[in-house]
């Protein structure tokens, strides 16, 4: 097959629903996001220094509100990509509750976090705006772990990238 210009259209139009929670989604917000990391060899920490976010909200209607639901979408990412596990051990849970369960804190935002929007009004809510959130908490996984292969060579496709999976990882990279 050659190669070219792949050009698709596509219409979602929900109709009226029965279904009790109105049916489908109006509306996708899509976002992009690129990290910046350190690494601690010897551990295998990862931190992440820089993280930018670009997500297509529609239309900001409250920017100060649309750029704390983009960080806080972040910032639940970088739980799922770094610190969020449950650990089971014979089949009981062993980190049940918020006392062992590790979830991101003050400390582990990143030192440079920027959200950014697009907005171009296409959406279904007032004045063409969207969902803000929902659509940054996706890249974040992806560009971490791009960052963690670019820097070290090294590709995992388990989250979360732990300290330990991390460490692991280099040492056998390195057939240690």
């Amino acid at each position: 097959m050659a190669g070219g210009e792949l050009i698709g259209r596509g219409v979602v139009a929900p109709g009226p629903t029965a279904a009790p929670l109105g049916g489908s989604t109006p509306f996708w917000e899509t976002a992009v996001g690129a990290a910046e990391i350190s690494l601690d060899a010897e551990t295998g920490a990862i931190t992440v220094e820089d993280y930018v976010s670009v997500a297509d909200v529609g239309r900001c209607i409250n920017p100060i509100q649309c750029e704390g639901q983009d960080e806080g979408a972040v910032m639940q990412g970088l739980g799922h990509t770094l610190l969020e596990e449950m650990v089971y051990n014979g089949g009981q849970l062993l980190n049940g509750t918020l006392v062992d369960y590790r979830v991101p804190r003050a400390g582990d935002v990143p030192a440079r976090l920027a959200c950014r929007f697009v907005e171009n009004g296409d959406g279904p809510g007032p004045f063409g705006a969207k969902g803000a959130g929902e659509g940054s908490l996706v890249p974040v996984s992806p560009a971490v772990g791009n960052a963690l292969a670019r820097l070290t060579g090294v590709r995992l496709r388990e989250l979360p990238l732990t300290p330990e999976r991390v460490w692991r990882a280099l040492r056998d990279k390195n057939g240690v």
